[in-house]
């Protein structure tokens, strides 16, 4: 009895000291070691949280940047989620001391670039998931520490390239999603360090050819999907991948597929070739294993040409999905219904000719590294970072691909700074007191991708600079001395996907000043001054998809500007001195529009039509930390993930009555709280009995007239308890 009583009183006592910790403003459930904190105004991790806590929720939080240890003081974590939290930088050792933590979820923030010790001491993870941040590089060595890892997730961030063994240390891994990115060169050893992958996801990037050689490191995958690449022709024995078993090849812009593409990846079974511009295909002589091979949406020509193919499918017993586009006799017949005499030649054309795929680049020589920087073969990567250095070194190894520069005091980058590097695919020259690039500066890095200058005195940029540079996608200019936009720079980067001008000087946006820019996708200008942007400055992007405003001089949302820009899925306008939002201020973006942000604006009306034309395609609202004490009608946001309304100081009347409905329906965890009349000063709009003596109260209430009655009601889910209301077991932070 004794020691049974001890244990009690023990966690009774643990129970009660989690429940004083609980900080404000989360949820605690000391049962089951878990805490909320969703949809907060948190600005930093909480050093209240109990220690014993195994699953942390911080959603919809504004912590910018992870510090080192920020987790020390909760050791037994498993599960960490971080989604929409507005994280941009995970400093080196932000998860130190997480050596439980199995799951972590980092999706949806604004992380570009992840360092070789940001995610140190993460031993027992197995889920990562970094998907829809801006990641455009990974330093080799970034997931060394993650030995247990089991699934990657990296889909929809702005990666361009992988180098050779970028995955090392992943021993475990057996799915890697690298869907939609914008990948376009992988090293030929990229995934070399991944023994146990069975699925690779590189769908919806800019392969413009099968990547054969880096997928033969690959001997146990099962599934590889590669749909929605410009990939226009499978040459023979384009792919060895001993284990494959399902390959999708979708959506792809196939004209062409040789006969023994797949010789070399016995196990082949599904081959999907949907949606391409097959006009037919030869006998898969080397794909014996092969059951079905889909071609729906292919103009496929049910000629003579295409007799071998069908007598294959026959004799090797292969399903095959798809029907005849011409000729016109034969039009939309399955390839399973047709009979060989019925495909005819007449004056029909053959089939064109395949074109060969691009060469890839052979590799160059090597030379010595220079004296006090260190050069490493393995990884194609050098570093002379802080030695100090009045100049740029020179003499490094013909094959390098990643250059570290970092930290020393250059000044100027001279002219033809850095021969011999053709293979260069990344430059990193930050805090360099960098006042001047030359003309010519970058001549001869035809294979640069991304161009780091941050944190430098650049008042001034001049096109000739990156002459013979026209692989550059991605150039970072923050922190710099700019104090507009550096017109005509961009005319010779024709490549130009993601361009960063944050924290500069900016104080407006001309005609001109993004001219030759076609390709842009990112603009990030968070941070300037910027009072004013031209109806026609941003007219040359037409294929922007993000566009990051917030901290600037900004007083009305800059409708004019938002025309001719089709894609546009993010808008961030957060923390601009903008007080009214008159009638369709987004409708030129109304049609592509997902995420919106308008919070700390000291935002004080906005027009009832202000949203006219968005619905159900938003995903995200941020409206917390305004002023104004109503909103328009939003019942049409049927696609809300994330709505924040904290900080708002909502008048509860009879005219707010609509919202504290709509509010009810979602499934989300919203923040709304009433700021007057004074009798409901600081309750949830969502629990306010005010409304209850509004005309109309009841209909549609679902019983809330009645106290007994919702008692009586069916018992939300699991789910609804988590995110909306405190429910046993959980103590709820009185701060």
């Amino acid at each position: 009895m004794g020691p049974s009583w001890g244990l009690l009183l023990l966690a009774a006592a643990l129970g009660a000291t989690a429940a004083a910790r609980c900080p404000a403003p989360c949820v605690c459930n000391n049962l089951h070691a878990h805490v909320l904190c969703l949809n907060g105004s948190l600005t930093a991790i909480p050093d209240t949280i109990p220690e014993l806590t195994r699953k942390l929720d911080l959603r919809g939080n504004s912590f910018m940047v992870i510090p080192a240890g920020a987790f020390l003081a909760t050791p037994y974590l498993t599960h960490l989620d971080l989604r929409h939290c507005k994280v941009e930088r995970l400093e080196e050792g932000a998860f130190r001391g997480l050596g439980r933590l199995v799951y972590l979820n980092l999706a949806s923030n604004g992380i570009a670039l992840l360092y070789q010790e940001s995610l140190d001491g993460l031993f027992s993870l197995q889920q990562l998931i970094l998907e829809g941040n801006r990641i455009e590089e990974i330093q080799p060595g970034a997931f060394g520490h993650l030995a247990s890892l089991t699934v990657l997730d990296l889909r929809a961030n702005a990666l361009v390239y992988l180098p050779d063994m970028i995955f090392q240390g992943l021993q475990v891994l057996r799915w890697l999603r690298l869907s939609h990115n914008a990948l376009h060169v992988l090293g030929t050893e990229a995934f070399a360090a991944l023994p146990a992958l069975r699925r690779l996801s590189l769908d919806h990037n800019e392969l413009q050819a099968l990547p054969g050689e880096a997928l033969a490191r690959l001997d146990g995958a099962t599934r590889l999907d590669l749909g929605h690449n410009p990939i226009t022709y499978v040459a023979e024995e384009a792919l060895a991948m001993a284990s494959l078993r399902h390959l999708f090849l979708d959506h792809a812009s196939l004209q062409d597929v040789a006969p023994d593409a797949f010789a070399r990846s016995p196990q082949l079974r599904i081959l999907d070739l949907r949606e391409n511009q097959l006009q037919g295909l030869p006998p898969l002589a080397g794909a014996g294993g092969l059951v079905r091979v889909s071609l729906d949406g292919n103009p496929l020509l049910c000629s003579c040409l295409l007799r071998p193919f069908h007598k294959w499918l026959a004799r090797a017993r292969v399903q095959a999905e798809g029907a005849c586009a011409a000729p016109p006799a034969l039009r939309g017949r399955s390839l399973d219904s047709l009979k060989s005499p019925e495909m005819r030649c007449s004056r029909l054309r053959p089939l064109p000719s395949p074109t060969a795929p691009p060469e890839q680049p052979s590799s160059a020589g090597s030379r010595q590294c220079p004296r006090g920087c260190v050069c490493s073969p393995d990884f194609h990567h050098a570093s002379c970072e802080n030695r100090d250095l009045r100049d740029i070194p020179r003499h490094f190894p013909e094959d390098t691909r990643l250059l570290d520069l970092r930290r020393n005091r250059f000044r100027t980058v001279p002219r033809d700074a850095f021969p011999g590097l053709k293979e260069l695919v990344s430059l990193h020259l930050q805090r360099c007191s960098i006042r001047e690039l030359q003309p010519g500066a970058l001549r001869g890095l035809e294979s640069l991708v991304y161009l780091y200058l941050t944190d430098n005195h650049l008042s001034t940029l001049e096109a000739a600079a990156f002459e013979g540079a026209p692989q550059l996608a991605y150039l970072d200019l923050d922190h710099n001395a700019f104090t507009r936009v550096p017109a005509g720079t961009f005319q010779l980067l024709p490549n130009l996907i993601s361009l960063h001008l944050q924290h500069n000087a900016i104080g407006e946006l001309v005609e001109g000043d993004l001219a030759g820019a076609r390709g842009l996708r990112w603009l990030y200008l968070a941070g300037n001054a910027i009072r004013h942007i031209a109806p026609a400055a941003l007219a040359p992007t037409k294929m922007l998809e993000k566009l990051q405003l917030e901290g600037n001089h900004l007083s009305e949302v800059p409708t004019a500007a938002l025309r001719g820009l089709p894609a546009l899925s993010e808008l961030k306008l957060s923390r601009n001195p903008i007080k009214h939002m008159g009638d369709g201020v987004f409708l030129p973006v109304a049609s592509s529009l997902q995420q919106l942000y308008l919070d700390n604006m000291g935002l004080e009306r906005i027009s009832p039509h202000a949203f006219t034309g968005l619905g159900p395609k938003i995903r995200s609202l941020y409206l917390e930390s305004n002023k104004m004490n109503n909103i328009p009608d939003m019942n049409n946001f049927t696609g809300l993930e994330i709505l924040n309304l904290q900080d708002v100081p909502f008048h509860c009347d009879c005219q707010l009555l609509p919202l504290h409905r709509w509010i009810n329906k979602l499934n989300l965890y919203v923040g709304a709280t009433c700021g007057s009349p004074a009798e409901a000063q600081g309750l949830k709009v969502k629990l306010s009995t005010t409304f209850q003596t509004c005309p109309g109260w009841g209909q549609g209430e679902a019983g809330e007239t009645n106290p007994n009655k919702t008692k009586a009601a069916s018992k939300p889910s699991k789910k609804k308890r988590l995110g909306k209301s405190p429910a046993r077991g959980f103590s709820k932070s009185r701060a």
